[in-house]
């Protein structure tokens, strides 16, 4: 097996990451909103004299550093959105930001973290240019919009970004991404390999029944009647007709019908996700669900139009290339600080870019050694928070991965 060599940044870059993370905490924007944020990174960038592209999907930015010596050309990733949350945080720098979300004005936080990934990826950046004479194949630099979606929007985020043609110009070889955690505590690396992030989609369920008083029910078909008994019948989707090795989800999140107590409405909507490890079992499980609501709506002299829409895919981190990389990890945190992390029914969209190449994403601890996991706030949540120290270990775990790569794979 390869060596495996550890590169580590200086005190003066790291406390620059921390500016950089700091500043855009407190100026975060929403999906295709990134304007402040792209343009901070795509200044950056020129100035270490990378090839710069902005605009792409919206707001994105990707840059390509051209290495002194002969190699492969590895990706890698960071989003850059918040999220329509108000921060309760009692950070010097905690967001009072606001902006335009569907149609209201809203407050928004980096209750995610993305922060952390677009600084510690232009502190990895200016690193990797300082090293560029040495360095053995070439960076694409990959700054990506609205990972967390766009409302009322067809298409966003890393889809966007690849149908605009990120890895067209400068094809990679492999791609990497970092998201920051609440479930480790700083100074540890999660990996999973395969299966790691669910795929994620919405699904709408549209009962017709027959308006009528509610006083009168047999004159009519009542559609929430209809509608219940398809949110009980659906359980029976998951329990009763998916091999349980692979797991899956499916929620109603929204029943919508009615406007008067006394009527008994003419409509029933119903929405929710569902989430998989399988995309084959994924076609299966929507299937199933359609089947279950038209006939129980037939059942009730009702009908039922159900529509799946495809949201993000599994998000695989390929096999080989973690069993490759994961050395590098050890190296740089400890192999005591390595740890195999289950699968979740989160979702991200760093999926795309893995079904383009093979993919490796890697979960950093963000929170306090001294801290209770069980008491951290979660990602999404007005009190999440992240321990500045683990920005080090991010950053050289970019550069890492790069510098390793063709010793590791044998490009």
């Amino acid at each position: 097996m390869a060596n495996t060599s550890s590169f580590n940044i200086d005190d003066s870059l790291e406390q620059q990451v921390i500016d950089w993370r700091r500043d855009i905490h407190q100026h975060p924007e929403l999906g295709n909103q990134e304007t402040r944020t792209a343009a901070l990174v795509a200044e950056h960038l020129e100035s270490l004299g990378m090839e710069v592209r902005t605009g792409v999907a919206e707001t994105g930015v990707v840059a390509f550093l051209e290495g002194g010596q002969p190699g492969p050309t590895i990706a890698l990733r960071a989003d850059m959105d918040a999220l329509p949350v108000a921060e309760k945080t009692d950070l010097p720098f905690a967001s009072q930001a606001t902006a335009t979300y569907n149609g209201k004005e809203v407050p928004v936080m980096h209750a995610c973290g993305h922060d952390n990934h677009v600084a510690m990826l232009m502190g990895a950046a200016e690193a990797l240019a300082e090293m560029k004479d040495e360095l053995r194949g070439n960076v694409l630099f990959v700054f990506q919009p609205a990972e967390e979606g766009v409302y009322d929007a067809d298409t966003w985020g890393a889809k966007q970004m690849l149908e605009e043609g990120a890895f067209d110009e400068h094809p990679p070889e492999a791609v990497f991404g970092i998201h920051v955690v609440s479930s480790l505590h700083t100074g540890q690396l999660g990996y999973r390999a395969g299966p790691l992030l669910a795929s994620s989609d919405t699904f709408e369920i549209t009962v017709n029944g027959s308006q009528t008083h509610g006083a009168s029910p047999w004159n009519g078909v009542d559609p929430i009647v209809t509608a219940s008994q398809i949110v009980n019948n659906a359980q029976s989707i998951i329990s009763r007709q998916v091999d349980i090795r692979t797991p899956s989800v499916l929620t109603f999140g929204i029943f919508e019908g009615g406007v008067r107590e006394n009527i008994i409405p003419e409509s029933v909507t119903l929405k929710g996700t569902l989430r998989n490890f399988d995309m084959d079992i994924r076609d299966q499980v929507f299937a199933n669900l359609e089947r279950m609501a038209t006939s129980t709506a037939e059942a009730n002299g009702a009908n039922a139009e159900a529509h799946l829409h495809e949201g993000y895919p599994v998000t695989v981190n390929d096999p080989e290339l973690v069993n490759a990389m994961l050395p590098v990890a050890q190296q740089l945190v400890g192999e005591e600080n390595v740890v195999e992390v289950p699968m979740t029914t989160a979702a991200e969209d760093f999926s795309y870019y893995a079904e383009e190449v093979p993919g490796m994403f890697i979960n950093l601890g963000i929170t306090p050694p001294d801290q209770n996991l069980a008491e951290a706030a979660p990602n999404h949540s007005p009190h999440f928070f992240a321990d500045e120290a683990a920005l080090k270990t991010g950053t050289e775990l970019f550069v890492n991965l790069v510098m390793n790569y063709p010793d590791r794979v044998g490009s």
